[in-house]
């Protein structure tokens, strides 16, 4: 594991091993499908869903929906589905709501449920493109148990990004987390992160370690589980034969990366027990804004340029900051586990706050080892007109707009937008005695994006999270000498510049969307 983190780091006088050329014509199919399997075309409700946005941030404020078909295609509809087709002669491709690396969506949802009112119980794994789930197996559990499992088909980031594709997957499994965390939010439900089981037990739960139902066809790497009822008591347990066959991604791939393969079984999780970790105990966020969770969740887009002269407010700002602190409400109430990723953000135009680089340290125990392990120069200021409760310091003034474009491998989205950030993660002390929290680190980088993603939106901005960044290039300017701490994502925050040329078209055929 240490070994892949450092061979797949990009450097300023060399990238990580990847493809010398890319096939957009041979793009390996984007949707996987069971042939065989029993199919259930679910309904199309979120957009009527009247919850505001600013009610995910009150504990208990939304009255909980019934469990039933129609909710479950809501959760999943505001999770997984498509949120709306690009088109730009020729070319035609989905957005969806879990935000991927390259919109290349290595990550598969399943549903495992029982006691749900309209579907049987059963292992189902859902299909995008057509906001349908496909049934895989019965399962034994009691009560009204709902789970949704997730796993990675990693070939589908590799064929464009090569060996640092592994990371990219995780960081996907992060986002789609945020996006099951918001969406369970919006329907008035709780939602745990089981981190009891193993990736075996998750695997076999998901028929993803069945060989005979995939055969040619690209292998999915099981994850985790999330519950949206109470944890249940025992695993459930699959009934029955199983269905369907897998369906054959890519039928020429020109290249092999084994070492993806060899860091998936490194990191492969053990049984572990219940994490123990207290909060602390942040003052809770004010309402802000009237938008419904539903227009903000539908409309997230990575922006793909920013006006280089916005300048954000800085109550927008401090707001997006204050949303990435460990609250007992979405999306932290679905991660039990203490924070290790702190973001160091280039501040760039501000309105108030002095152009500079900053850290937020999201846990007050981290803030003596960053202060260790970053440079004796450091001022480590708290910023004037910042929340007293946040975290926040300035490390120094500068202008950082250039550095911030170098690091992000030369990417103008990174010194253009308002502010970005690279996530700076607590790396050996975690990963050397559990490699698999080697993937955990990278979930909770993602589930910071995503966050970000939606605070920007609902506040007339917009993010894009960036996998390209040139890692010691980052750690030498914050003197990070060792593997205390590495970088593991990089984002940016601004005011989008929209192309006109590239039409908009619904998500699915009118006839579904209005049911």
């Amino acid at each position: 594991m240490l070994a892949y983190h450092e061979r797949t780091k990009h450097r300023l006088d060399r990238y990580a091993a990847g493809p010398d050329t890319i096939d957009w014509d041979a793009q390996p199919n984007p949707f996987r499908e069971f042939a065989g399997a029993p199919r259930i075309v679910l309904p199309l409700g979120a957009r009527q869903l009247e919850t505001p946005f600013s009610a995910l941030h009150q504990p208990h404020a939304v009255a909980p929906q019934p469990l039933s078909l129609h909710s479950v295609g809501m959760l999943l509809e505001l999770s997984f589905a498509i949120s709306a087709w690009k088109e730009y002669p020729p070319d035609r491709w989905a957005l969806r709501c879990n935000p991927s690396s390259g919109n290349l969506h290595p990550t598969e949802a399943y549903v495992v449920c029982s006691g749900v009112a309209g579907l049987d119980a059963g292992v189902y794994h859902y299909v995008s493109r057509d906001h349908a789930l496909e049934r895989r197996c019965g399962v034994t559990a009691e009560g009204g148990t709902l789970l949704v499992g997730l796993s990675s088909i990693h070939w589908r980031e590799a064929w464009k990004y090569g060996e640092r594709a592994f990371r990219y997957c995780q960081l996907d499994l992060g986002h789609a987390l945020g996006a099951l965390r918001y969406a369970a939010a919006a329907l008035g439900w709780d939602t745990t992160l089981l981190d009891t089981p193993s990736s075996a037990q998750v695997a076999q739960l998901l028929g993803l370690d069945r060989p005979q139902d995939f055969a040619a066809a690209e292998a999915e790497e099981a994850d985790f589980l999330v519950a949206l009822t109470p944890r249940p008591a025992a695993m459930p347990q699959p009934l029955g034969d199983w269905s369907g066959r897998a369906n054959l991604l890519d039928r020429h791939p020109m290249y092999r990366w084994p070492v993806i393969a060899e860091v998936a079984a490194a990191t492969h999780k053990p049984d572990t027990p219940p994490a123990a970790w207290q909060r602390p105990d942040f003052p809770a966020l004010a309402p802000q804004g009237d938008a419904r969770a539903a227009d903000v969740i539908l409309q997230r887009r990575s922006a793909q340029a920013f006006d280089a002269a916005a300048v954000m407010p800085a109550a927008h700002f401090y707001r997006m900051l204050d949303c990435l602190l460990p609250r007992e409400l979405a999306p932290w109430d679905a991660w039990e586990f203490e924070p290790r990723v702190h973001p160091v953000l280039f501040v760039h135009r501000v309105e108030g706050v002095e152009p500079g680089i900053y850290i937020l340290v999201r846990d007050p125990a981290a803030q003596d080892r960053l202060r260790a392990a970053l440079r004796d120069e450091f001022v480590w200021t708290k910023p004037e007109g910042a929340p007293a409760h946040l975290p926040l310091f300035q490390l120094v003034s500068t202008s950082c707009a250039k550095a911030a474009k170098t690091i992000s491998c030369r990417q103008a989205i990174a010194g253009d937008g308002c502010f970005s950030l690279g996530m700076l993660a607590e790396f050996s002390e975690v990963v050397e005695p559990a490699p698999w929290r080697y993937r955990q680190l990278h979930w909770e980088a993602g589930l910071l994006g995503h966050v970000l993603y939606l605070e920007a939106e609902a506040a007339g901005f917009r993010g894009t999270g960036i996998g390209c960044f040139f890692d010691d290039a980052f750690h030498e300017v914050l003197g990070v000498a060792d593997t205390r701490f590495q970088t593991i994502y990089h984002f940016t925050v601004g005011l989008p510049l929209i192309d006109d040329r590239i039409a908009t078209l619904p998500a699915y055929p009118s006839t579904r969307e209005s049911s």
